[in-house]
């Protein structure tokens, strides 16, 4: 009897050992399996489509569907921190060169406002007159400003480089994806047991309502963002409206682009089409989000507004950019799988 139970408490160490160590080397790849695993969540109807298409020719969906994510996913956002790391330190340079050579002047909108233009013109001119003031204002506004672009565009390198390794891992997600999930649901039934099967269903819907609410409210952000900055003649409207659908995914990304946007004209001196970006964005980019994302992230779970917001900014801590995408889902989940479990209780304490 004792020998029975010294090789069962043996086993048992044995397979804690071995989860620990197969956790130690999969954690430096762990947000990009996460990752993976949404994305194939997420597009799994399209893979099986597409599966029907190719007749059941398994390596080449799976292929196409990452090569798929690739040029959709991958290539814009590189694009994007590419971009974003040239142009910042371009016009750093330029606007601390402009405020070195003294030739700073206000925009007329800026002084005509009545009550407070005229002082404004006066604070403005005495602080270009004096060269010291002028650099150590430019000092204490830009540098920051610098460095915070500069690190969003650091953090969207990295995230181009897990997207690329989740990619890759995604293709052997799809090839054997249906084996895969045979396993997961064997090992469900033996820990959950009869409810596996729903609480797959729930992990599944979820999902795929969470990053559709995400990606489809992002699309529609940077599409009416891309229109506005057009209408307004703002410079680079694509790139603008690309950055707009990528910050999107944080809650308070968009008015930090459009309001730029509006500064930007403001200073040309277009006062009415600075108005206009301001109203446009408020009301139209901004408000997609007020309307899109709940619609489509109603239609698997009813997540609420403060577990989004706490997931992607503890997501983006804890797993990088991709935790835009992987700290709602898993709050989602578990979001959900509370509500089912909270629910079932109650049903079996009123019987």
């Amino acid at each position: 009897m004792e020998k029975k139970r010294f090789e069962h408490y043996a086993q048992l160490v044995a397979i804690a050992i071995l989860v620990v160590g197969c956790f130690l080397v999969l954690k430096p790849f762990l947000t990009a399996i996460l990752f993976a695993a949404v994305l194939c969540i997420s597009s799994w109807s399209v893979y099986l489509w597409l599966l029907r298409k190719l007749k059941g020719r398994q390596t080449l969906s799976a292929l196409t569907m990452t090569l798929s994510l690739v040029l959709v996913i991958i290539l814009p956002l590189a694009f994007v921190a590419e971009n974003l790391a040239g142009n910042v330190t371009s016009v750093y340079n330029e606007i601390k060169q402009t405020v070195e050579a003294g030739h700073l002047a206000p925009p007329a909108w800026l002084t005509s406002l009545p009550l407070v233009g005229e002082s404004i013109n006066e604070y403005w001119r005495h602080t270009v007159s004096s060269r010291d003031e002028m650099l150590a204002l430019a000092q204490r506004l830009l540098e920051p400003a610098k460095n915070f672009l500069l690190a969003g565009g650091i953090l969207l390198g990295q995230g181009v480089l897990e997207m690329s390794l989740a990619a890759f891992i995604s293709f052997f997600f799809y090839r054997d994806g249906e084996a895969l999930m045979r396993s997961i649901g064997v090992g469900m039934g033996r820990v959950v047991g009869t409810q596996a099967a729903s609480v797959l269903v729930t992990i599944n819907n979820t999902v795929r309502s969470v990053m559709f609410g995400l990606v489809g409210t992002a699309l529609a952000q940077g599409f009416v963002a891309t229109i506005g900055f057009l209408l307004a003649g703002v410079p680079a409207p694509l790139l603008l409206g690309l950055a707009t659908f990528l910050l999107s995914l944080i809650p308070v990304g968009p008015p930090l682009i459009w309001g730029s946007a509006a500064f930007w004209l403001f200073y040309q001196g277009s006062a009415g089409w600075g108005v206009f970006m301001l109203l446009w964005g408020f009301f139209l980019i901004s408000g997609v989000d007020n309307v899109v994302k709940p619609l489509l992230i109603s239609r698997g779970s009813s997540l609420p507004f403060l577990l989004v917001l706490l997931g992607v900014m503890g997501g983006v801590l804890a797993f990088g950019f991709v935790g835009i995408f992987i700290g709602p889902t898993l709050l989602a989940v578990g979001f959900s799988l509370a509500q089912k479990w909270t629910a079932q209780k109650q049903d079996s304490n009123a019987m």
